[in-house]
């Protein structure tokens, strides 16, 4: 009787351990990282797709523009591709940078709210030289509801220039698929004045203290994964 007692009980105690494996699986796999390759750019013609590799970067962080703090940014994943050119040379072709808005914190004034989005400015260069990872230029798209469509930081032909450095080390996250995590900073960067604002523009520059040429700072910790382009579907 004893035994028989003993062996229901390890049978009801596996069993709970089997539930709550089933109830934590769903919970790991909805906290793990997912990546959408959909805006793979095209790449040259003639290059060996074996040896082109789309690459997907998805970062938070925080940002101190002008006089503003940002300490939550929202997402952002960058997208691009890179490999051997048929002269041997390096190739890069740019992809996509997404992001929502991320709000200003005390808005335009009173309770108007301001938020700043990212947006590609036009230039990169992701090939890394020790801790330091290239450069790639943004534009703010500066939002509100009474500031027009092109208020714009960094407009036309005066990006912010980002050139990120490594802080610490990298991890690697998954081997397959191949998800490495790292932290980067640039405290280098100018802030230009805001353009594009209409009758508005000077209060958007004093609410943000634009220009600034020193005191910017943009801090991500990011992860990266990529793929070649012959494991990409067909297009």
């Amino acid at each position: 009787m004893q035994t028989t007692t003993l062996r229901r009980a390890a049978a009801s105690l596996a069993l709970a351990a089997a539930l709550a494996s089933l109830a934590v699986a769903p919970a790991l796999a909805a906290g793990a990282p997912s990546y959408d390759f959909t805006d793979c750019p095209a790449i040259p013609a003639g290059v060996d797709a074996a040896r082109w590799k789309c690459e997907v970067l998805t970062a938070t962080g925080s940002l101190r523009l002008g006089s503003r703090d940002l300490p939550e940014l929202a997402p952002m994943t960058i997208t691009h591709a890179e490999g051997p050119l048929p002269d041997g040379t390096n190739g890069q072709v740019w992809g996509a940078l997404r992001s929502d808005p991320t709000a200003v914190p005390g808005g335009l004034a009173g309770r108007i709210p301001l938020s700043l989005q990212p947006e590609y400015g036009g230039r990169s260069d992701f090939y890394s030289v020790g801790d330091h990872m290239g450069l790639f230029t943004l534009r703010y798209r500066v939002v509100s509801p009474l500031l027009p469509r092109g208020c714009v930081i960094g407009g036309g032909e005066t990006p912010i220039e980002i050139r990120l450095k490594r802080v610490g080390t990298s991890e690697w996250i998954s081997k397959n698929p191949p998800v490495i995590k790292f932290a980067a900073t640039d405290t280098t960067f100018t802030a230009p004045a805001a353009s594009g604002c209409g009758p508005l523009t000077r209060l958007v520059n004093d609410r943000l203290g634009l220009p600034a040429g020193t005191g910017n700072t943009i801090t991500l910790s990011a992860l990266y994964t990529f793929k070649t382009y012959d494991q990409l579907p067909s297009r």
